[in-house]
């Protein structure tokens, strides 16, 4: 927790009202108000960042924030630049979540009453007409905490969570509870909530042009419309018959948001084999007499049928013989059965008729008829492998090809025993052989059998050997194979495939069959099957089209590398998409109103609208309230002269004066220039906005940035309510502060990979906040009495912490532009702090210099604004008394960054670390057996003070330097590659210095070196191979010699050469420490006597 004592709880409190001052002076100024200036932004002087509105069915939690902190953090920095900046926000309901819930919960009051009493642990429960609910993961309790185990009520239902016990974790009451059947209510409720919640954040917004979506809001309704008219009348929307994963329950598509999971899986498209039953039927198989019995086996691999030498079945699995017309009956699991209703494959549409329950062991030596199959009768025989919840249940078996089927074939033979237990008859399995059908290079004809023999495989139980062989064979079989049998004999296999796909099911020897990849659920509970549905699909994919999205996304900053390729990805394979919903909220399709516009469709450049819906909401986010313009006023040729060019509408009775300003303001914030995501709305919501923009807005208003980010952990672990490793945005906030959260989320990470919310480091950061606050108060304290050094900074120690301000300035100012605010984090407070901390112990009894701590100060508190701006707010205005707000201070001015100070300063600190360490082996004398490192301090007189002689040489010696000219003449400074470590030493062993040396004595001496200065230069750079450090070492040290003293505790510490004879004889008795470790440039070498 944030606070586990009073002091840290007064620190974050504090924080709390400083937050709140700091909003009321917002508030007081309006400062986040946009408003665009009278002439079209140049390059940099305008920004518009948004966000993908959040779903309104829960309150906003710190998956929200994280991803919402990216885009707040670079709105922030731009508008601290200067730039006029618009950052607005709104609030989502389209879709069934809402309703599905609010269904629920009518349930929930039909069985159980209002209040519900839910049943308790020895009850029976009321029949469900589906599965049990589970805790819908998006909708974000606001509870005191979240636990991990089941509630009592849960645990008396067996697991089922009711809505009514999510909306009480809400805190609502049982009386508020029950308005909430009303889908609109969840509206009404939870959307101003969120404003307030991010309000308290600190979010820099325009609230001005909030709202929510669907036909509650009758502007965003008008909008939506025009924009799905304008596709339809471009012919990108059309209607069609296509596969589709299919809420049972909910008797429409589930799009990717309407998932509890499986968001991204798609239809996965079988041939399903028809295999016939031979007559005489077994007595078990009575009923089916007179009809066409067949066991339908999933396979996306028809070409191989011809080697089919059995059917697998697993024994205990569950199946049944289902009509699918007047004459024929499938035996398949009941889950295959309910795909294919929905397909048209079921004698009562989208309801699978059982006309008798099976299981595997009934089916063991039923005899077969197979499409293709070499074999005239094969046998269904056990596999004890077979997933029920993939395909039908039932398995061809192509030993020649498949690792699977060969070894479960080579069990069977081998082990009479497994045979006898599943009463598997000899005849059924002995007489048949592997069936060459198809030639593969290096595999040959039999490959699985091949593969099977190499990789040792001893059993079809080794599953993970078992995959490695399937991976070795598989792509190779369908890119290189050719078939050996069949009328397409001496054809390559991925040209023989659909040939025979379309065979199989034009002769009615197959069909058909789709179900989604992996398992799918909807929001409202039931598993999605792939159902074949005539609705309206948005044509994405469509050659043309699909140009013009590459040609935008081509153009866009999306600051990594794995985000354009995840986009490219999704562009490669994304096609029509089902725009059309007949359940839950939203906009009706304008030409058939029997259909909703879906949750993805109506996100796609709803970002345009931002820029003029001030104009109809003016705090008004629902459209109600009475406004000078009136819904029925934004018609599609108004839409169409705002945002697209169009031609004046002469029959608007909108004023002119008003259609232009808000074209105008169209025209000034659009493009946006960047959009915040996370990484998973690729694959759909990012993708169909450059679909849209490119359809419907000239190039000049296409999208110019998309930043994605991951999901983000806490503490190391997944978020999840269901352990209770949760936060809303409210709760983190309440126990951090908003700004130790802000900082605690920049801290988190930046790439696209899952970042971590680290608890400690928000705890942290209160600390450091608050101790900071403290320290400019003293500094403050101390300047108005004169404790300060008055003057131009001056000191070595002055120009090293004024080189340390203006590197932190400018390496900052380049990670917020690439927003990587980490780095921004660490490069303008971490760093910077440790660099005055550095510079207020160098500069000792002189004091700190007064200007450059009120730098210091200035600086530090604007690059830290758009990380956490109410601190910095509170230092601008009540600590340093600075006129205007911090968060638009400006960015601070600085010079260039002085590298060669840089490495001077860090040079002279990594000495003074060398010296302390070599003066504390000094101390201690050598270690048992060393005889040689060095020698315990010895008194060359009676002076009993201790003396440090710090010896310098600024020139490596000839050799060495040798060494490093031929490494510079072998190394390419643009790729940091050194050539092969041959060539490098042919060169040395060739130069002059090295002929009298043998080979053992030059590596022992010098290859070392080689090798560090080798690993230095690929590490840093060429500099690594310089002779000579760039600046002078001697001067250095001699300039920081009180600090040197101070660090060292000496009184005396003279800086001396080792290339002086003099110099080196001031050793004394110590002089064989000084040839043993000889300093070099940038190592000098310490020594210490007592005189």
């Amino acid at each position: 927790m944030a606070a586990e004592s009073g002091k840290s709880l007064k620190r974050r409190d504090h924080l709390l009202e400083i937050e709140a001052k700091a909003r009321s002076w917002w508030n007081e100024a309006d400062v986040f108000r946009a408003e665009p200036c009278e002439k079209p932004p140049q390059p940099g002087e305008k920004f518009f960042g948004n966000f993908p509105f959040p779903y309104m069915n829960g309150y906003l939690h710190l998956g929200h924030a994280f991803s919402l902190s990216k885009l707040e953090f670079a709105v922030a920095y731009h508008r601290l630049r200067g730039a006029n900046v618009l950052l607005p926000f709104a609030f989502h309901c389209t879709g069934m979540p809402i309703k599905a819930s609010a269904d629920k919960l009518r349930r929930e009051i039909q069985q159980f009453g209002n209040p519900p009493v839910f049943p308790g642990p020895g009850d029976a429960e009321p029949e469900e007409p589906k599965k049990p609910e589970q805790v819908d993961e998006n909708v974000s309790g606001q509870p005191d905490k979240f636990k991990g185990k089941k509630s009592k009520v849960a645990s008396k239902a067996g697991g089922q969570v009711f809505q009514w016990e999510i909306m009480r974790s809400f805190g609502l009451t049982d009386e508020e509870i029950a308005k909430f059947q009303d889908p609109y209510e969840w509206l009404r409720f939870f959307p101003p909530l969120a404003m307030e919640d991010l309000k308290a954040f600190g979010l820099g917004c325009d609230w001005r042009r909030s709202f929510v979506t669907t036909d509650i809001n009758p502007y965003f309704d008008s909008f939506v419309q025009w924009q799905m008219r304008k596709l339809y009348a471009m012919g990108k929307i059309v209607k069609d018959v296509r596969y589709t994963i299919y809420s049972p329950l909910d008797g429409q598509p589930c799009a990717d948001h309407d998932r509890a999971s499986g968001e991204g899986v798609l239809p996965q498209e079988y041939t399903l084999i028809k295999m016939e039953v031979l007559r005489p039927f077994p007595p078990k198989f009575g009923p089916l007499e007179g009809k066409n019995v067949f066991l339908a086996a999933a396979t996306l691999r028809p070409e191989t049928m011809y080697g089919q030498t059995n059917a697998w079945v697993l024994p205990d699995g569950e199946y049944g013989a289902y009509e699918i017309n007047e004459t024929d009956v499938f035996v398949i699991t009941g889950r295959a059965a309910l795909n294919l209703a929905y397909q048209n494959f079921s004698r009562i549409p989208q309801k699978p008729t059982c006309l008798m329950e099976l299981t595997g062991h009934d089916l063991i030596g039923l005899p077969l008829r197979s499409p293709l199959s070499c074999n005239e009768v094969i046998y269904a025989l056990p596999m004890l492998t077979i997933l029920t919840d993939k395909g039908t249940g039932i398995v061809t078996s192509v030993p020649s090809d498949a690792p699977d089927d060969y070894m479960a074939l080579h069990d069977l033979k081998a082990k009479p025993a497994f045979r006898a237990k599943y009463g598997v008859k000899d005849e059924w399995v002995m007489p048949f052989e592997i069936l060459p059908i198809i030639n593969i290079p290096e595999f040959g004809d039999k490959a699985a059998e091949k593969v099977c023999i190499d990789l040792k495989i001893k059993s079809q139980n080794e599953k993970e050997k078992l995959a490695e062989a399937k991976r070795l064979t598989y792509l190779r079989g369908f890119t290189e194979g050719t078939m050996l049998v069949g009328e397409y004999a001496g054809m390559k296999v991925q040209e023989a495939k659909p040939l025979l796909r379309t065979q199989l099911i034009e002769t009615g020897q197959g069909i058909m069959y789709s179900e989604p990849e992996k398992r799918v659920t909807s929001r409202s509970g039931d598993e999605c099957v792939v159902a074949l549905t005539d609705q309206w699909y948005i044509t994405y994919g469509e050659a043309e089209w699909k140009k013009l999205a590459e040609e935008c996304l081509s153009s866009m900053n999306l600051y990594s590398d794995e985000t354009r390729h995840g986009f490219e990805h999704t562009l490669s394979w994304l096609n029509q998409w089902a725009c059309s919903r007949s359940f839950g909220l939203g906009t009706r399709i304008p030409w058939d109103k029997e259909f909703l516009v879906e949750s993805l469709s109506d996100s796609t450049i709803y970002m345009a609208y931002y820029t003029v819906s001030h104009f109809l909401h003016n705090d008004d986010m629902y459209g109600t309230n009475k406004h000078p313009i009136q819904p029925s006023q934004m018609t599609d040729e108004v839409w169409e002269f705002i945002l697209c060019g169009g031609p004046y509408p002469n029959s608007s009775d909108i004023p002119a004066a008003v259609l232009d300003k808000m074209k105008m303001e169209f025209d000034y914030w659009y493009p946006f220039d960047l959009r915040v995501s996370g990484k998973d709305l690729i694959q759909n919501h990012l993708t169909f906005s450059i679909y849209n923009h490119v359809a419907i807005m000239d190039k000049k208003h296409w999208p110019r940035g998309f930043r994605c980010n991951g999901h983000i952990m806490l503490n190391s672990e997944k978020m999840s309510k269901s352990t209770g490793n949760f936060r809303t945005l409210k709760q983190a906030i309440e126990e951090f502060s908003a700004d130790a959260t802000r900082f605690s989320l920049a801290d988190a990470g930046d790439g696209v990979d899952d970042a971590n919310f680290v608890f400690e480091t928000a705890n942290s950061a209160i600390l450091r906040l608050t101790k900071e606050i403290a320290w400019m108060e003293e500094v403050l304290a101390a300047a108005e009495s004169s404790s300060l050094r008055e003057g131009a900074p001056s000191t070595y120690a002055d120009r090293v912490f004024e080189n340390e301000i203006n590197i932190a300035v400018k390496m900052t100012e380049e990670s917020y532009s690439n927003c990587m605010f980490r780095e921004a984090l660490k490069t303008g407070f971490y760093d910077l702090q440790t660099a005055r901390d550095e510079y207020r112990f160098s500069c000792g009894s002189g004091g700190m210099n007064r200007d450059l701590v009120f730098r210091f100060m200035d600086v530090q508190t604007r690059l830290i604004t758009p990380i956490c701006p109410h601190y910095a707010e509170y230092v601008w205005r009540d600590l340093l008394k600075k006129d205007g707000l911090a968060v638009k201070a400006g960015w601070p001015t600085a010079g260039s960054p002085d590298l060669k100070l840089k490495a001077a300063n860090k040079y002279l600190q990594e000495s003074i670390v060398l010296m302390r360490k070599l003066l504390q082996k000094q101390l201690s004398g050598p270690k048992k057996g060393n005889k040689k490192d060095t020698a315990p301090i010895t008194a060359t007189s009676t002076d009993n003070k201790l003396t440090g002689l710090i010896y310098v040489n600024e020139m490596f010696d000839e050799q060495k330097s040798e060494c490093l000219k031929i490494l510079q003449s072998k190394f390419d400074g643009n790729t940091r590659k050194f050539a092969p470590d041959s060539e490098i030493l042919q060169a040395l062993q060739a130069s002059p210095l090295f002929q009298g040396s043998n080979v053992k004595q030059f590596q022992k001496q010098y290859m070392p070196f080689v090798r560090f200065k080798k690993d230095e230069a690929v590490a840093i750079g060429v500099q690594a191979l310089d002779l000579r450090l760039p600046f002078g070492e001697i001067e250095v040290l001699r300039e920081n010699l009180e600090l040197i003293k101070r660090q060292l505790g000496l009184e005396v510490v003279e800086i001396l050469s080792a290339s002086d004879p003099n110099d080196k004889a001031r050793a004394g008795s110590l002089a064989s420490v000084l040839e043993q470790n000889a300093p070099s440039p940038g190592s000098p070498t310490a020594i210490f006597l007592t005189r």
